[in-house]
């Protein structure tokens, strides 16, 4: 008795495991390289089964998955989302130092200490209650705020808010009108 042998299956060759790309950009070695990776499908994980007689835990899928609307782009009820605010930079004294230092033939130790000594002037005379008008930028000055009442929001009580000092800024018309 002759054994055949069958023809010989083609193994497919194992996919070399690459690093997930960032959403919205591509995977430079994927397979699926032509597509966004924030677009690939999702795998399927299957559901945890429940004994009998008792609630099912149900695993979200890819579909009834929440997915945050992109910038512009209409969400499941037909509105556009509003688009993401846009992150501002903080500037802080070293930087301002480092350009003044820059425009001024300064070091920026030298710029960093002159500006800081500015800032201190003008809290000493916000202190002494003077008001501050700056050539381009505006007017700084403490106003004194009254005692009053108030509401505790949370349980409607009425409550007396003590008096408090708040520093009032109003911008120059040079200073609108350049923004």
């Amino acid at each position: 008795m002759a054994v055949k042998s069958s023809p010989a299956k083609a193994v497919p060759k194992p996919v070399a495991k690459t690093k997930a790309a960032a959403p919205g950009k591509l995977a430079a070695k994927s397979p699926a390289a032509k597509v966004p990776a924030a677009k690939a499908p999702a795998a399927k994980v299957p559901a945890a089964k429940a004994p009998v007689g008792k609630a099912k835990a149900v695993a979200p899928t890819a579909k009834s998955a929440v997915k945050p609307a992109a910038k512009g782009m209409p969400t499941k009820t037909g509105k556009a989302a509003p688009p993401a605010p846009a992150v501002q930079a903080t500037v802080t004294i070293k930087h301002m130092a480092e350009r003044f230092g820059e425009s001024h033939a300064m070091t920026k130790k030298q710029a960093e200490s002159v500006l800081i000594d500015i800032v201190d002037m003008l809290v000493t005379h916000l202190k002494a209650g003077d008001r501050l008008r700056i050539n381009g930028l505006g007017i700084l000055e403490v106003k004194n705020r009254p005692a009053r009442m108030g509401r505790n929001p949370a349980t409607g009580a009425s409550i007396q808010i003590a008096a408090s000092k708040k520093i009032a800024f109003r911008p120059s018309k040079e200073l609108k009108g350049s923004i």
